[in-house]
């Protein structure tokens, strides 16, 4: 559990710094690129955070 609860957070912190890369982006391909992967690290972090849950 203590190894899924570093991932989880992780997968926070990627998602957080690929919406700030996302924000910052001047070029409009970057800045979609990054926002999809921003949603992609959310969806992973949600997925964890159920399986976690599940298995208390």
């Amino acid at each position: 559990m203590k190894d899924m609860k570093a991932h989880l957070e992780k997968l926070r912190v990627e998602a957080e710094e690929c919406e700030l890369i996302s924000k910052l982006a001047t070029n409009p391909t970057k800045k979609e690129l990054f926002a999809k992967l921003a949603a992609h690290h959310r969806t992973l972090a949600n997925e964890v955070e159920r399986t976690m849950n599940e298995s208390k």
